[in-house]
């Protein structure tokens, strides 16, 4: 599977972050976002390019690539991280094992080691609760510098069935709460359930 998860104070934050495809790959575009990095790069993906390659190519004609947060995952499990050098502090990402976690605007500096340490300690368990799991050790790690208010996860399988309008395992947004990472936590259960 691959995935995508975040939460940030900005409405509706899972219609611009959040891309992935079965059989594809996975795209997170944040900080200054570029929508357009999403459909491009899962576009890249599907004609065979890496990760890397992938995020080198969107990249490299960006006038705003200093205020961007990218990070891809491929169907190979390849991963490519960016966080320009003017992203506002705290900045980071991690690269891990077939993952990779993202920060910017945070409240202190342990937001990425927290978000990677959760999703490597449970190592075992599915990764739409992985996902859930570093959402939620990053908030306790103090968060978005201006709060809570959006969140989403998005789930898909790692091989296309050609079936594009049913392969989303999970498809979850909460645009605008007072705690949006309890209140999607609340929706994944609910949708466990059915």
């Amino acid at each position: 599977e691959m995935a995508v998860a975040v939460q940030s104070h900005w409405f509706s934050v899972g219609t611009a972050v959040s891309w992935a495809e079965a059989g594809v790959g996975a795209v997170a575009t944040q900080s200054f976002t570029n929508k357009s990095f999403g459909i491009r790069g899962l576009d890249l993906l599907r004609r065979g390019l890496s990760a890397q390659d992938a995020l080198d190519i969107l990249l490299s004609d960006d006038a705003g690539r200093d205020v961007r947060q990218v990070a891809i995952v491929d169907m190979n499990g390849n991963v490519a991280a960016h966080t320009g050098k003017s992203c506002i502090q705290y900045a980071s990402h991690i690269k891990g094992k077939q993952f990779s976690v993202q920060s910017n605007m945070m409240l202190g500096n342990k937001v990425c080691e927290s978000m990677a340490a959760a999703f490597e300690k449970n190592d075992k368990k599915p990764l739409a609760e992985k996902m859930l799991l570093a959402l939620e050790a990053a908030q306790k790690a103090g968060g978005d510098i201006r709060g809570q208010q959006s969140a989403a996860l998005i789930v898909v399988p790692a091989k296309a069935e050609g079936k594009p309008w049913d392969e989303r395992t999970v498809d979850l947004r909460v645009d605008d709460s007072k705690e949006p990472i309890k209140e999607l936590r609340r929706l994944f259960n609910v949708h466990t359930a059915y």
